[in-house]
């Protein structure tokens, strides 16, 4: 049941928010449909494919694909005064797509008995595998590849689920909440990793290196 929950509230998240983006780049309303589809199952089927499950399986998820269309077809009846806001709402939208679907995901991992490495990557994967699908297609910056604390989320779900540290069902509704706030504050506050950077060398007129 809290599986269904988790997958419910991310289908719609990033459906919306894939739609949104399509908006904002001027797609057509086809290209709306196409990205906002593609954003919400993306994750789950590069998921499937790395930890052996037949790509197929989600031709069986008929309910999530209607509830995707319909979130579809409400972000595009939206008064175009909302998308002014875009920027504010629509980043709480992917986070709590990012924290379902890499809960998700991670539960889906642990009931096929996944090692720990396989649970953090499928809830890394089943979190962020939309939003980097639909960041490429509309040719942006994926945000799990920016300095931005993004994909660890993901990755801090899929280690305390492989642990098996919060299995009930109200433990996974507080880890969703924590995960999606964490996500909120990390972008409110501009929480950032590290970045490593080459230094690059000058040369001379001889092609000689320059400290």
């Amino acid at each position: 049941m809290t599986w269904d929950i988790l997958t419910i509230i991310g289908t719609i998240a990033f459906a919306i928010s894939g739609a949104m983006v399509a908006m904002e780049e001027e797609y057509d309303i086809f290209g709306v449909y196409i990205l906002g589809m593609i954003t919400a199952f993306g994750g789950g089927a590069i998921r499937n494919l790395l930890i052996d499950v037949p790509v197929s399986a989600l031709w069986s998820q008929g309910l999530f694909f209607q509830i995707a269309l319909l979130s579809v077809t409400a972000a595009i009846l939206f008064p175009n005064n909302l998308l002014k806001h875009w920027h504010v709402w629509g980043n709480f939208t992917d986070a709590v797509g990012l924290s379902a679907f890499a809960i998700q995901g991670a539960l889906y991992a642990t009931e096929m008995n996944h090692p720990l490495s396989a649970v953090i990557v499928a809830a890394v994967l089943t979190g962020s595998g939309g939003g980097l699908v639909r960041d490429v297609l509309a040719k942006r910056k994926p945000l799990i590849l920016k300095d931005e604390i993004y994909g660890v989320w993901a990755a801090l779900a899929g280690l305390i689920l492989g642990l098996n540290l919060m299995n009930s069902p109200l433990y996974l509704l507080i880890l969703f909440a924590i995960i999606t706030s964490l996500r909120v504050l990390s972008y409110t506050f501009h929480w950032k990793l590290p970045s490593i950077k080459l230094q690059k060398q000058s040369h001379d007129e001889k092609g000689n290196n320059i400290a």
